[in-house]
C-alpha cells in the first residue's frame, strides 16, 4: 500500500459537510482497495508505520471518515476508496466526564480522544460489560457509525460515584438527558 496519509487527508477535507463537520460516509460505498498501515492503539493513539501520528487535525480527519462495518473490520472512507486499518481495541477513548446538574435531571457528557465532546444519551449511550476472564467492568460509549470509545478507569470511577440504585432492581446507575444507564449491581 503506497496511500500517504497527508495525500488522503487532502482529498477528504473538501468533502466534509458543513452542518454536522463530518463528511457524509454512510452514503459512500467504495470497493474495497486495500489494508493501509495505519493502527490504533488501545490507548486511542494512532500510528503510520509504526510511528506515532502527531498532527492532532490529521487524526481527527481521518476519525472523521473512520467506519466499523459488518465484518467488524474498521476503514477509511471515501467516496472512491475503502481502506481497512487495524484497531486494537476501541478505536476512542473517553477521558473525562463533566456533570451538569444532579439527579434525574442532569446531563453527563464524556470527552474523547479526539476531542468530542458526547452527551451520554440515547444517542450516545452508556454501556458496561464485563470481561468474561476477570469479571472488571469494560464500560464504553456508543459515538457514531459502529464506533464506540472505552471510558477510561477515572471516568468510570467518576461515574460510580454519582450513582444510584434503580428501584428494587439492585442495579446501580446514572441518570444523563432523562435515561438511566446501568453501572452494575449493588452489592
Amino acid at each position: 500500500m503506497n496511500e500517504n496519509p497527508d495525500e488522503l487527508a487532502g482529498r477528504i477535507e473538501s468533502l466534509m459537510d458543513d452542518a454536522s463537520g463530518l463528511p457524509p460516509i454512510e452514503n459512500w460505498h467504495p470497493d474495497y482497495s486495500g489494508d493501509i498501515d495505519i493502527r490504533i492503539a488501545r490507548d486511542g493513539q494512532w500510528y503510520y508505520l509504526g510511528e506515532s501520528m502527531a498532527r492532532e487535525a490529521l487524526v481527527r480527519l481521518f476519525a472523521s471518515i473512520l467506519r466499523r462495518e459488518d465484518d467488524q473490520c474498521y476503514y477509511l472512507i471515501t467516496p472512491v476508496e475503502k481502506w481497512r486499518i487495524q484497531v486494537d481495541d476501541l478505536p476512542f477513548v473517553a477521558h473525562s466526564l463533566e456533570r451538569v446538574d444532579e439527579g434525574a435531571g442532569q446531563q453527563l457528557y464524556l470527552t474523547t480522544s479526539i476531542g468530542e465532546r458526547l452527551a451520554i444519551s440515547r444517542a450516545h449511550p452508556l454501556q458496561v460489560e464485563h470481561c468474561p476472564n476477570t469479571a472488571e467492568p469494560r464500560p464504553w460509549v456508543y459515538v457514531r457509525r459502529g464506533l464506540e470509545a472505552k471510558i477510561l478507569t477515572s471516568a468510570f470511577y467518576d461515574l460510580a460515584a454519582i450513582a444510584e440504585p434503580q428501584g428494587e432492581t439492585g442495579q446501580y446507575g446514572v441518570w444523563s438527558q432523562g435515561e438511566f444507564f446501568v453501572l452494575g449491581q449493588g452489592a
